[in-house]
């Protein structure tokens, strides 16, 4: 039997600088790894990383074979999988359709929970945020991150999404919902320049993320912010398409492509820009030295 949560209630419910070009292709280089990552050299990762994934959804219609993974790294049948929708105007709808919530009740889940509120001292009670102790995956939908930043930044919901991440659980999320992963976030603003940025989540902290990216043209908004915050790289992921976070080593799935973007420093250079694939694997440690120039 499985279990719907729904403003606060709960109901049961079925089932360096690079001043020379060769300098900037060894970086360039290290960035990306095609194919699997060797097993007797794998990337270093963080003492601070969290052990969990992410799975970051640049928006549009997620493939089934994409939304399954999700649902096979929250442990198959035995996910625990709680739903957020707060980015959503409609989430405040008594009887809001959640596709993400119909669908991974159709796979048969032990338990699929919805957790939605704007009242951010609700979001603080430890009654409210019962489902996310026990959760196995979160999954944050689409919208306006600000409604999310809005509700739960700083408040108990979001120190339960990283006390998921740190026993190894899994957070994925789409359009709004990937975007508030980072901190600092894109908050908003016209595809033809530099964006209003704010705090997420931080769920992956130093990189921008930036949705729908080919399809709204973004490229001009992420470039910009970039110029405004020199020191952190930035990715935009297209429509129906995820980049999945295990430590320091991302991987792209799904039909479109990522691009990932940054500053190379102590120089007026252009940005260096990496289009990644399906397949295709991005060192995150290496992302973030090349920006600072080790």
């Amino acid at each position: 039997m499985n279990a719907c949560t729904h403003h606060g209630r709960t109901t049961p419910i079925r089932a360096g600088a690079f001043v020379r070009t060769a300098g900037v292709l060894l970086v360039l280089a290290l960035l990306v790894m095609v194919g699997a990552v060797r097993a007797d050299d794998p990337p270093p990762v963080p003492a601070e990383q969290p052990t969990g994934i992410l799975f970051i959804a640049g928006g549009g219609h997620l493939p089934d074979a994409v939304r399954r993974h999700f649902v096979e790294l929250a442990g198959g049948k035995n996910a625990r999988i709680v739903v957020i929708p707060t980015a959503s105007r409609k989430a405040d709808l008594p009887n809001y359709p959640n596709n993400a919530m119909l669908f991974f009740q159709a796979e048969g889940v032990q338990s699929v929970t919805l957790l939605h509120t704007r009242d951010r001292k609700l979001a603080n009670d430890p009654e409210f945020v019962k489902p996310l102790t026990k959760a196995t995956g979160v999954w944050l939908g689409g919208g306006s991150q600000l409604r999310l930043a809005d509700a739960y930044h700083g408040t108990l919901v979001e120190k339960e999404l990283r006390k998921i991440l740190a026993r190894g659980g899994v957070i994925g999320g789409t359009s709004a919902g990937a975007a508030i992963m980072s901190n600092p976030m894109i908050a908003g603003g016209p595809a033809s320049k530099a964006a209003r940025v704010g705090e997420g989540f931080g769920l992956l902290d130093g990189v921008f993320i930036d949705m729908h990216f080919s399809q709204r043209h973004r490229l001009p908004r992420l470039l910009g912010v970039l110029e405004q915050h020199p020191k952190t790289p930035g990715v935009g992921i297209d429509e129906s398409t995820v980049l999945i976070v295990r430590g320091s080593t991302a991987t792209v799935e799904g039909v479109g492509n990522v691009r990932v973007c940054f500053l190379p420093p102590g120089t007026a250079a252009e940005a260096k820009i990496q289009v990644l694939k399906n397949g295709d694997k991005l060192d995150l440690l290496a992302l973030q030295k090349a920006v600072a120039g080790l």
